[in-house]
């Protein structure tokens, strides 16, 4: 502490003695890194697309990049559901074909980011529960168990698109856009990443033979070789992904062909091998996904309403990857009118999957985003190639269930990267927040407390005694409550913006404390260029659909 009249404390000395003559140490002023609004490594943001080369090597890596999400829902749930393998590759292929519509309709009208619309593992707990329901596990054959509780899950999916749509469209969710600062966005934008965690090292670990591999060989690639590599444009970091999958997938292959994994072993099966998905036979050469192809939708209360609240959870989720993405796009903060418009849009291409008969909603990309961050690559042209990918080879069924193949360890350890980068982006944002605030530290430490530990006494308590930890007569509330307090950025983006709007601030210094002021001239697009830059529609649609 310091004594009355010294004007506070001294600041300290460099080592060596003082500055003057004959001491020989010059004084050095340490700064700290100076807040910056948009990043400048960035080689292609938003509008400056990559030569076409590049860009379609690129679009091919998000397109890898979303198979993981696409193949793995399907292959959970499907066989619950009394499919077979055709009915599995039929599903990733609608799955895949709505994706790449839903992504080409996000970058054109939506947040107009270069972001990828995949499916949304939010949705499990209230598809599980339709699929459980006794009115369809009565039913014998398994064809039309399938076909039965496909409806029933389509009918849910349409409901829930609605709200997401209302939610969007009429300027809802630009309410709690505009709640958000810069402070109660670090666990959103953190937990969006940390909180698909179980996705990442837990899947790579069923099978350490090839998913350790290549977390080693894409770390190795991307940060070790770049510097002993020298040519004219980046190779290593950039196209990375393509590198180390192509290597690991033909040493998946060799040990699937030597017999390396062991027979007997279910991880070993479903993990190591490369011929045991059964998509490539099960796929046929050419289909197009259509309305109802399973038969007409069917509409129960309660699971519409559990389906509801996992619409609301991926929106909360698209949100944090918006501003991941906006982030390493180089673009200005996303304007709350233009985050509801995306959430719109997201609401489309549920109620798409409602109507070709998916088994999930959609969501931005977390992993996606987490590529623009390793290859420095935010163009709005790479995303729309990887929707033509998608679109592609979901019609040439073949060809698309080759790449659908790759064994999920390889997808997972690629996650292990790409969730870290996405997590950094939230964390970025405490440059423009009071660090030595208080009031800032108990916002950060209880939403990190709360966001880690609800959701995993959820998981826990369900693992063990097969229920949540809310157990009443009415299913559909359960599912209610499950969703939401199991999801980490739900929860920690909850508590973060609850405090942040409640806790006194004190002084007007002290309003500053949370960063807002950083992000108040991005509320509207209208005020900035950049912002107007980045977000406008193209053409006369802006007449058309003005901002909220």
């Amino acid at each position: 502490m310091s004594s009355g009249g010294d004007g506070g404390a001294k600041k300290a000395e460099p080592p060596g003695g003082g500055g003057g003559a004959g001491g020989g140490v010059k004084k050095v002023e340490l700064k700290p890194h100076p807040a910056m609004e948009t990043l400048d490594e960035v080689q292609y943001c938003v509008q400056s697309p990559p030569p076409w080369f590049e860009s379609v090597l690129l679009g091919f890596q998000h397109y890898l990049l979303v198979l993981g999400m696409t193949v793995l829902i399907p292959s959970i749930i499907v066989p619950q559901m009394g499919g077979d393998n055709i009915h599995k590759a039929k599903v990733i292929q609608t799955q895949l074909f709505i994706s790449g519509l839903s992504t080409l309709m996000q970058t054109l009208f939506g947040t107009r980011l270069p972001s990828v619309v995949g499916g949304s593992y939010a949705f499990m707990i209230p598809i599980t529960s339709i699929i459980q329901a006794r009115r369809y596990q009565r039913i014998k054959d398994p064809h039309e168990r399938f076909t039965q509780t496909m409806a029933g899950i389509q009918g849910a999916l349409i409901v829930t698109s609605a709200f997401q749509m209302i939610m969007g469209f009429f300027g809802l969710w630009r309410n709690v856009a505009r709640v958000l600062s810069p402070l109660s966005a670090v666990p959103l934008v953190t937990f969006t990443g940390l909180g698909l965690y179980y996705l990442a090292f837990p899947m790579l670990a069923k099978c350490i033979a090839i998913g350790l591999p290549e977390l080693v060989i894409m770390i190795i690639i991307s940060q070790y070789l770049p510097p002993y590599i020298k040519s004219k444009r980046p190779i290593c970091d950039r196209f990375a992904v393509l590198a180390s999958v192509a290597i690991v997938w033909v040493f998946a292959g060799i040990l699937t062909w030597s017999d390396g994994p062991d027979k007997k072993s279910t991880d070993a099966l479903t993990g190591c091998r490369t011929d045991r998905a059964g998509l490539v036979k099960a796929a046929p050469w050419f289909y197009v996904p259509y309305p109802f192809q399973w038969g007409a939708p069917t509409f129960t209360t309660g699971e519409a309403f559990a389906m509801i609240i996992s619409s609301f959870v991926a929106s909360i989720e698209s949100t944090g990857t918006y501003i991941a993405t906006a982030r390493y796009g180089s673009a200005t903060p996303v304007p709350p009118s233009i985050m509801s418009r995306g959430i719109g849009w997201l609401g489309i291409g549920t109620l798409l999957n409602g109507f070709c008969g998916s088994v999930t909603g959609s969501t931005a990309s977390v992993e996606n985003a987490g590529l623009l961050a390793l290859t420095r690559v935010a163009s709005r042209r790479v995303a729309q190639i990887s929707a033509g990918f998608m679109i592609l080879f979901s019609v040439v069924g073949k060809f698309g269930a080759i790449f659908a193949s790759i064994p999920m360890p390889i997808v997972a350890a690629l996650y292990c990267i790409l969730f870290g980068y996405v997590s950094s982006a939230g964390l970025g944002n405490l440059q423009f927040c009071n660090l030595n605030s208080f009031r800032t530290k108990l916002i950060l430490g209880l939403s990190f407390s709360l966001g880690f530990t609800i959701p995993q006494y959820f998981r826990e308590h369900q693992v063990i005694h097969q229920y949540g930890p809310i157990h009443t007569h009415a299913q559909w509330f359960n599912d209610m409550v499950s969703v939401f307090f199991g999801s980490h950025v739900t929860v920690a983006a909850a508590v973060a913006v609850f405090l942040d709007q409640t806790l006194p601030r004190g002084s007007d210094e002290q309003q500053k404390d949370s960063g807002l002021h950083w992000w108040e001239k991005f509320r509207s697009y209208k005020s900035d260029l950049r912002s107007d830059e980045f977000y406008r529609l193209p053409g006369n649609l802006n007449k058309l659909f003005p901002p909220l």
